[in-house]
């Protein structure tokens, strides 16, 4: 019933037309970048956490997270009055709930399978509030917007990539990671093809170079799963872009 709900919710959303740029606008499409990325972010280490259970530090950094997406729910909470975003901020809290209590039982595959969709939701309701408070980027802010686009297909990347391995290969999950693989490529050629200053041209050189390791490691799905080596090349290159999106933030 709430998974009806939050359908509904999401469809006015869509239907909401676009204001004009403001400080809240910025502040909030802020905030649901970072739940975007946390929403992928959780689910990937939880099912990280599920490949690797004597990794118990996961346990304790997904928690931060957590809090990491509570911080951003009160960012748009307190920036905008909308009534239709404040119901669907309610849904991401309880989606937020749900993913606390799962992560403090032992994971298995069902509640593995559990996570993918209450990251689905988290993403959805994050989208939905985005498309409210969209307005015209500048070149910089679009730039911008790509260095985190990066960063959270690379999760949402990842995230399939594990939970194929895990056991949980649908069709789907499959094609999602296919998918979102595709998007990294195109956002990445978009970041090399920027005219960034001489000082940033090693960025431009390591994003790619990190990229192709990184891909090499999809493209061996279904014939060896690498997690630990999956993640070690992801978090280079995760760290990589950030120089990217803190550059365009300065910018800005």
């Amino acid at each position: 019933m709430k998974r009806i709900a939050l359908a509904l919710l999401l469809l006015m959303g869509a239907l909401m037309p676009l204001s004009a740029a403001t400080r809240t606008d910025v502040n909030v499409l802020e905030a649901t970048e970072n739940i975007r990325y946390l929403s992928q972010e959780i689910t990937k280490s939880y099912l990280y956490l599920f490949a690797n259970p004597k990794k118990h530090e996961v346990a304790t950094q997904i928690q931060k997270m957590l809090n990491e997406l509570v911080e951003n729910i009160r960012t748009i909470s307190i920036s905008t009055s909308d009534e239709d975003t404040r119901n669907i901020l309610e849904f991401l809290i309880y989606s937020k709930d749900q993913i606390e209590e799962l992560v403090h039982e032992k994971p298995d595959k069902e509640k593995a399978a559990l996570m993918l969709d209450y990251s689905e939701t988290l993403l959805e309701g994050a989208n939905s509030i985005a498309k409210a408070h969209s307005y015209a980027f500048s070149e910089s802010e679009k730039m911008l917007m790509k260095g985190k686009r990066i960063e959270y297909l690379l999760e949402r990347s990842v995230k399939y990539y594990i939970a194929l391995g895990v056991g949980l290969g649908t069709e789907i999950n499959r094609q999602q990671m296919k998918r979102s693989i595709e998007m990294l490529e195109e956002n990445v050629k978009d970041l090399e093809a920027y005219p960034y200053p001489p000082e940033m041209k090693k960025n431009q050189t390591g994003l790619r170079a990190s990229w192709e390791v990184t891909k090499s490691f999809f493209a061996r799905e279904g014939k060896i799963f690498i997690s630990n080596l999956m993640l070690l090349s992801s978090n280079e290159m995760e760290a990589v872009t950030r120089q990217f999106v803190l550059y365009h933030r300065k910018a800005k």
